[in-house]
């Protein structure tokens, strides 16, 4: 059932970003296209990662009673490569874009979510790219135990993905009549930044940046990289409670019972 499910999920993620990059916006045309925008990636995330996931499990079947030694060292890198896409990339990432997103949209709509883009964007297709993620990850992680790397490198290895990101969103050459759609959402602006789109076109990806200041800038690209640990974190804990308790209740069964 839980590979049925994988498959499922994957062809979802595969419905989804084939029909998001049919949608014809602005920002597809403008420098940098979907990749400047978190969601896009983090879609391309958990499309790679259930890909992944799927990969495993047909590896599993193939490999399953064989007694080939070679296989089975390949299987065990498969299986490490989808337990660290989990940890590091595809739960922070993926909670981060949810929460995120629609913390924003319940303050104000206009601020992420313009009513405008209801225009180009399906409900369906929303929900597909900003609600979705979340269950499909809890999911995943609740039908199969995934071994969290050492925490050392997992923090590095998401501190590296949460800079680089905002080194991406913010480096010179200005075109101020380039218009853009930030995401988290892909609201329309007329400036768009974050460092090396910021760079290029002169106009900032989340239209917010442009009216606060570089110290609060520096703030909040410091708290996204926290929120983006803690995540991590979370995810390590949620997997461990969820495995330890799993693991618990089976001990329990298998007491004899009392007479």
């Amino acid at each position: 059932m839980t590979k049925v499910l994988r498959v499922a999920i994957l062809l979802s993620y595969c419905s989804i970003l084939c029909n998001y990059k049919a949608i014809e916006m602005p920002s597809h045309q403008t420098y940098g296209g979907s990749w400047k925008f978190l969601t896009f990636i983090d879609l391309v995330i958990q499309a790679v990662f259930f890909g992944i996931c799927v990969l495993t499990d047909l590896s599993s079947l193939l490999t399953r009673g064989s007694g080939n030694q070679e296989q089975e060292r390949q299987l065990k890198k498969l299986i490490s490569l989808r337990d660290w896409m989990l940890a590091v990339l595809a739960f922070p990432v993926g909670v981060f874009v949810v929460s995120v997103f629609w913390t924003i949209y319940a303050c104000d709509r206009e601020m992420i979510y313009p009513k405008l883009l209801d225009n180009f964007i399906p409900g369906w297709l929303n929900h597909g790219m900003h609600t979705t993620v979340l269950p499909f990850i809890l999911i995943e992680m609740r039908t199969s135990h995934h071994q969290y790397p050492s925490r050392s490198s997992g923090l590095t290895a998401i501190c590296t993905f949460s800079v680089g990101y905002i080194l991406w969103l913010n480096v010179g050459v200005h075109q101020p009549q380039e218009i853009s759609m930030w995401s988290i959402g892909h609201s329309e602006v007329p400036r768009v930044r974050v460092c090396w789109v910021h760079h290029v076109t002169g106009m900032w990806v989340y239209p917010f940046l442009e009216h606060i200041g570089p110290g609060a800038r520096i703030i909040f690209f410091g708290s996204t990289t926290i929120l983006m640990n803690f995540l991590y974190l979370l995810g390590e804990v949620l997997n461990n409670y969820i495995w330890d308790t799993q693991r618990s209740m089976e001990e329990e069964k298998e007491k004899p019972k009392l007479e």
